[in-house]
Order: structure tokens, then C-alpha cells, then sequence
């Protein structure tokens, strides 16, 4: 156990481990984005071809339809989380992903699974909430 207080960064295993969970997020991420991505495009068009001219969320149960306006908004959010992953995998290439960029020590394995593009522990992210910076 006390090899687990010095340790600096995660294996080369664990790291493997967190590459494939990002790559799985990652391909479902990209799938959204480009069903939003043409419901931007091509909602709005309403022609032969678009025999469902607005996209249902799994959340809502079919109950609401999305704008365009509001698929445009989750469009964007959808990129940034796409990034956010894609820096991930950039990190765990340079060995340096699961580090906090604040405290320097390691973000523990399960927020990483939950939230694997974190790159603060829950303590730092707290702290510098604290402070009004983010």
C-alpha cells in the first residue's frame, strides 16, 4: 500500500484500461454529434428524404422533440466533450493522464472512469470553485 501514496502516475495497464474506456465514449460521442450535426443542417428542410425532421432524446421517451436551436446547443456541447476526450487519449499517450493539474497528485481510478477526461481531483475542482476560478 505504500507504493500506492509515492505512486506519480497510473501503469502503463491502468492507462490501457482508461484508452479503451475514452475510445468507447469517444465513438458514442462522435455518433450524437454528427445526428445533431444534421439535424442542424437538415431540420429545418422538411423534404422527401427527412421523414423524421426532428430528433427524440432516449431521456425524454419520445415525449419532446428537439429544435434546431437546442440540437445546435447540445451540437456544441457534444464538441466540446469530443475534445475534451481527444485530450485525454493525448494525455495518456504522454503518460501524464490521471495527474491533477492543480495538486500534481493522482484523480482516483473511479471519478476517472465516471468522468475520464477530469483532469482535476474533486478536492482542487472544490477549491478552485472556492475561489471563483475554474
Amino acid at each position: 500500500m505504500a507504493e500506492d501514496i509515492k505512486k506519480t502516475r497510473y501503469s502503463d495497464e491502468e492507462l490501457e484500461e482508461f484508452r479503451l474506456i475514452i475510445e468507447d465514449m469517444l465513438g458514442k460521442a462522435r455518433n450524437e454529434y454528427n445526428t445533431l450535426s444534421q439535424i442542424v443542417r437538415h431540420g429545418g428542410n422538411n423534404d422527401i428524404g427527412d421523414t423524421s425532421p426532428s430528433f427524440k432524446t432516449v431521456e425524454d421517451d419520445g415525449a419532446n422533440q428537439l429544435t434546431k436551436e437546442e440540437a445546435g446547443q447540445l451540437a456544441q456541447r457534444q464538441y466540446k466533450f469530443i475534445k475534451n476526450l481527444e485530450a485525454a487519449l493525448v494525455r495518456i499517450e504522454n503518460k501524464t493522464y490521471g495527474v491533477c493539474r492543480v495538486t500534481g497528485q493522482l484523480i482516483p481510478k473511479e471519478r476517472l472512469r465516471l468522468v475520464p477526461h477530469a483532469t482535476l481531483t474533486v478536492e482542487a475542482k472544490e477549491m478552485m470553485a472556492k475561489q471563483g476560478k475554474n
